[in-house]
């Protein structure tokens, strides 16, 4: 409904501007051409024509018709407050106000002997700052910030990122109507939606130079959070909270959950559209067509195992003597490994075993400290049903160690469907791959849209997510696939990096004293600053980056000298 009401309000501003075209002694006729239309009113405001391409930008395009709107108010002499906000917030009608009114009449803007110092000096530039910063977080680069230590060590909780969204294909948005810079929530609130669904596009993007590869980091919207409850929104989804604690009334705004010992209100139920989705970051260890299996903690992708990513952590039980040994706070900071991901296994009077979160290299390192005596990898035995991994059935008794095997569906793949692997496939096909659709069980038959089906072609690519923080990872071992339409961009620039306090709660702290501390010792991680993603880890940019600024400085400094002495020479 949203889309036909929208539809109509952009008709009617095609109306409006055919006899604006008239009053304004152009061709009427060229006001029907969409951006051709617009690339002339650029003339008729004595604004940039190039703005009319802005035009062809979901969502940007909205704030683009409040700022013709805006001047093309003033162009008709209608330029008190009341008209220019009108005309600003209400273009769609405004422009068949100031078309179809024949009182009012064309004057353009060369009576206005100088430009509104307001709009000059602020509004303009605040705009198109707006709509270029816009366009260039929507379809080329956009910054975010890892949140969890899924892929720790080698993105890690604290990294300011920029993501290349060319690389795959920019997605368009498809709900437009949002406020800029903000993903699915308003700044400074908890829960308030930033966005409106009462226009939305279908999934579309632009053709990109790559699909996603074996190995590679990429970023995408989580596919399990197309319904969230607003209170635990940002720590899981609807439907994780359902398996882990089977509550039955979490759509109130007075249900409060128990989640890792705090109490939050769960708040109303909401679904989301694809692209407002939460972002997550990982790695893509199964492209389309591969058969996966896990088997005791090893990854096979096609029966071949795979090496396992350079800072990839697992638990570990180390068995250490207390008289020895001091675990402490301190302890855990000089090994790097997060107190949030450690704890007590089993205590004695002599000796103790702590299960630690880390990589091998610094497991390899306990080993050889006084104190240590066991140092082993924790894996949970074949066999070993956990309900928490997909897909959520006792057919499958897969865990986080010993998974599958599974075949990722791949466009154009056709497999066989049935009601024992359709727990398998059921969200793929009544949510992802093609639209919105009832799947059903009716027997031993298994109902799509109430018609018997016995198998299926997919229609798109799907790819599976792995964190290299094994133990410690909400994947795709816990939701399943990723659909190729979910996939956002690949990290590839590290700017800034600095630890969290809540793990590293002794170097981790203190912001100013750590400005003379080194990464080890201090909240900031100097050796991640300013570094390329590459395949094989980060790769310093610190050197180009600052002969990159000196050449800025240096040529602005130039600059000024040069036209200082040529203003002195006349």
């Amino acid at each position: 409904m949203g889309n036909i009401i929208f539809l109509i309000l952009v008709l009617i501003s095609f109306a409006g501007l055919y006899k604006i075209f008239e009053k304004a002694g152009l061709p009427a006729w060229k006001a029907l051409i969409p951006v051709y239309n617009f690339w002339l009113v650029g003339g008729i405001i004595n604004r940039p024509k190039w703005w009319g391409l802005i035009m062809i930008v979901p969502g940007v395009n909205l704030i683009m018709y409040g700022v013709y709107g805006f001047h093309l108010a003033r162009a008709f002499k209608k330029r008190m407050n009341n008209d220019l906000i009108a005309a600003a917030l209400m273009p769609y009608l405004y422009f068949a106000y100031l078309g179809f009114n024949k009182d009012i009449k064309f004057f353009g803007v060369s009576d206005i002997k100088s430009e509104s110092s307001f709009i000059k000096n602020w509004a303009d530039p605040i705009i198109f700052a707006v709509v270029a910063a816009s366009i260039i977080r929507g379809f080329f680069f956009e910054a975010f910030t890892i949140p969890t230590s899924s892929l720790e060590k080698s993105l890690m909780v604290g990294d300011f990122l920029f993501v290349n969204k060319v690389c795959y294909g920019a997605k368009v948005p498809q709900t437009p109507m949002a406020f800029p810079f903000a993903h699915h929530t308003l700044p400074f609130t908890t829960g308030t939606q930033s966005y409106l669904e009462w226009l939305k596009l279908p999934y579309m993007r632009l053709p990109g130079y790559s699909k996603p590869k074996n190995g590679e980091i990429v970023v995408f919207n989580y596919p399990d959070g197309d319904t969230v409850t607003i209170g635990t929104q940002q720590y899981t989804s609807y439907y994780e909270m359902v398996r882990r604690f089977g509550y039955t009334n979490m759509n109130n705004p007075n249900f409060t959950v128990d989640l890792g010992g705090m109490s939050i209100k769960n708040g109303k139920k909401v679904g989301r559209p694809v692209d407002k989705r939460e972002h997550y970051v990982k790695r893509c260890v199964g492209i389309a067509g591969d058969k996966l299996e896990i088997k005791d903690g090893e990854l096979y992708i096609n029966d071949k195992k795979q090496a396992m990513p350079e800072h990839a952590q697992h638990f570990y039980d180390v068995k250490v003597l207390n008289s020895l040994l001091q675990v402490d706070e301190l302890f855990l900071d000089k090994h790097d490994i997060y107190v949030t991901e450690a704890y007590v296994k089993k205590s004695g009077d002599d000796t103790t075993i702590y299960s630690f979160n880390m990589p091998a290299d610094v497991a390899l390192q306990l080993q050889n400290t006084p104190g240590v005596l066991k140092v082993e990898k924790y894996i949970e035995p074949k066999g070993e049903y956990s309900s928490s991994i997909f897909p959520h059935n006792a057919k499958f008794p897969w865990n986080n160690d010993n998974f599958g095997p599974i075949t990722l569906p791949k466009e154009g793949m056709t497999v066989s469907i049935d009601t024992n692997n359709l727990c398998i496939y059921e969200k793929m096909l009544n949510t992802y791959d093609n639209g919105i659709h009832q799947v059903t069980k009716s027997g031993a038959q298994v109902l799509y849209d109430g018609k018997p089906i016995t198998s299926y072609t997919f229609k798109q690519d799907y790819y599976w997510m792995m964190g290299d923080n094994r133990h410690n990872s909400a994947d795709s071992r816990s939701w399943g696939v990723v659909p190729f339409d979910h996939v956002v961009g690949r990290p590839v620039f590290v700017w800034f990096s600095m630890k969290d306090p809540k793990n590293n709660p002794i170097s981790g702290t203190s912001i100013l004293g750590s400005l003379t501390k080194n990464s080890k010792d201090g909240k900031f991680r100097w050796e991640r600053f300013m570094c390329y993603v590459g395949e094989d880890g980060l790769v310093s940019w610190k050197i180009p980056v600052a002969i990159i600024v000196i050449l800025i400085f240096g040529y602005n400094y130039w600059d000024k000298k040069r036209k200082a002495k040529s203003v002195t020479k006349k």
